[in-house]
């Protein structure tokens, strides 16, 4: 299907310091692609750089061939490109089916009609209805988002993404703050989307991440150290020096 997404030599420098070195990567249309690393590699750098939140001192960004190395983050989600963050940012005091009809109305150029009933919007209603059922969703559609378990809110900020119908989603740790026994239906959920969404992951679960990812990108001060296959990475020496240790098994 060819890359949706690549980098070429990406370069970021605060001062001195260089936050990535040089990345190169190429993400294929349809792809369940992980970025890992240790902490400082510069694996939510590189995402912000992706969305335009940053603007690299070198290289390049494309999206489906396109360059979009310094258009701003709004043109990049209109051309496909989504993302979620580390911390969630949701709307606490709707509830759940609010904030999904919000973004898909937002979507569709409505957003400036929200003093209509929800009843007014059939189509969208119809069209949040079926996400928050693809999401697991539906049993709290009615809940105040701010009291909703923390992996549903998780699940919500990714509704909230793919009401914009993107064509690649960025997963900034997903997981995080998430209980184990949450954590497993979130990635099961998001194993399950359709093909037509690429999905780029940052994940500290190694657990998660070689279940969901069928390639992993293993970022180390700020450059590639290595990309392959999840059970060639497991064994690479250098990657288990760096990052995931012996706790890897063979």
């Amino acid at each position: 299907m060819g890359p949706v997404l690549e980098t070429r030599g990406l370069v970021k420098k605060f001062g001195s310091f260089v936050a990535t070195n040089g990345v190169d990567l190429c993400i294929q249309a349809g792809a369940r692609h992980a970025l890992i690393g240790p902490n400082g590699a510069g694996k939510t750098t590189l995402i912000n750089l992706l969305t335009g939140f940053l603007e690299p001192t070198a290289g390049e960004v494309l999206l489906n061939g396109q360059v979009v190395t310094r258009l701003r983050q709004h043109r990049r989600v209109q051309l496909g490109l989504v993302r979620t963050f580390q911390i969630n940012r949701l709307f606490a005091e709707l509830s759940v089916f609010e904030s999904v009809l919000m973004a898909v109305n937002e979507r569709r150029g409505l957003g400036g009609q929200v003093w209509r009933a929800c009843s007014e919007f059939g189509e969208a209603v119809e069209e949040t209805t079926k996400l928050l059922e693809q999401l697991h969703l539906r049993d709290v559609a009615h809940e105040r988002t701010r009291s909703v378990a923390y992996g549903k809110q998780r699940l919500l900020e990714i509704a909230l993404a793919l009401a914009v119908r993107p064509r690649v989603l960025l997963l900034d740790e997903p997981a995080a703050g998430v209980p184990t026994s949450e954590s497993r239906e979130l990635f099961e959920t998001i194993a399950r989307l359709p093909r037509e969404v690429t999905i780029l992951l940052i994940e500290h679960d190694m657990d998660l991440v070689f279940r969901f990812a069928e390639r992993i990108s293993v970022l180390v001060n700020g450059a590639v150290l290595r990309e392959d296959i999840p059970q060639v990475i497991a064994r690479d020496p250098k990657v288990k020096e760096v990052y995931l240790g012996e706790a890897i098994s063979e």
